[in-house]
């Protein structure tokens, strides 16, 4: 059972409901900085370099498929790739705020990345997502002016999560839209990025599924680096449940993924599309 501290709206897509289920495809796209957690430093021209191009080889998937994401980006790799930028809004798809940078984080950056990026598109930055999925004051959020949050993995993760009595799905807190990452109903499996990476393909997609049709909605995240082929650098001295599946496997993957998902109806819709639609239920 939820929470039920936390409101939780009718899903207009849930069971009895004439809407399809939604999908809210995301992506973080910031600096490459995970060599660093291994003692590995890349200069930050390499590092914007290779999300560069793993952003490129999502948005050029996304095209094929007629599909439209969320993409979360720092202030500092937007303005290090304004050219990448400036496609994903061209193809219509929505652009968040992921912090200022992505290794370090004060308060101030808030509102200071919101600032930036919309002085750099000219477009409204309504959603957030704190670097690595940590937690952030949910009052400085609502006081840097966004409408929603998405910075929770509601799962257990050894020494990173460990959310296992917050809502695992959406709710409204100190007046903001808390979104959370998708988790399985029961045993709360994470369905994020690495998941997608290690799991085998048929049963990554089998538990999307049935969480899917259980909430009503799904929410998935990735990142541009995992587009690059990391298994062929052996420098970067990354774990092999981050090199796995990298590069042209996860383009396939998420081909696949979409794929699979559109031949059932599924309906693919932005972080703001999803909360513009409680709004109207409420």
């Amino acid at each position: 059972m939820e929470n039920n501290r936390y409101p939780h709206a009718q899903m207009s897509g849930g069971k009895g409901q004439a809407s399809p289920q939604r999908i809210l495809l995301s992506f973080d796209i910031e600096e490459f900085d995970v060599p660093r957690e291994h003692g590995v430093e890349l200069p930050m021209e390499e590092q914007a370099r290779i999300s560069v191009a793993g952003t490129e080889a999502i948005l050029d998937i996304l095209k094929e498929h007629q599909v439209k994401a969320t993409f979360f980006s720092t202030a500092n790799f937007a303005q290090l790739a304004p050219a990448v930028i400036t496609r994903l809004l061209d193809e219509g798809h929505e652009l968040a705020s992921h912090g200022y940078y992505h290794w370090t984080f004060e308060t101030a950056d808030l509102k200071r990345s919101k600032d930036t990026l919309e002085a750099q598109t000219g477009v409204t930055i309504r959603g957030y997502r704190q670097a690595r999925m940590m937690p952030v004051a949910e009052q400085e959020v609502q006081r840097a002016g966004y409408t929603y949050n998405s910075s929770l993995n509601p799962t257990f993760i050894p020494g990173r999560y460990m959310h296992l009595s917050t809502p695992r799905t959406y709710f409204m807190k100190e007046g903001i839209l808390q979104i959370p990452a998708s988790v399985t109903p029961i045993l709360r499996f994470p369905l994020f990025w690495l998941s997608c990476h290690n799991l085998p393909f048929g049963l990554y997609r089998w538990l999307c599924r049935r969480t899917l049709r259980h909430d009503g909605y799904l929410v998935v995240y990735f990142h541009p680096w995992e587009f690059y082929p990391l298994g062929d650098h052996p420098e970067l001295k990354l774990p092999f449940i981050v090199r796995n599946n990298s590069g042209e496997g996860m383009k396939e993957r998420l081909s696949k993924w979409i794929s699979a998902f559109k031949e059932e109806g599924t309906t693919f819709v932005t972080f703001t599309e999803f909360t513009d639609s409680l709004n109207s239920l409420s």
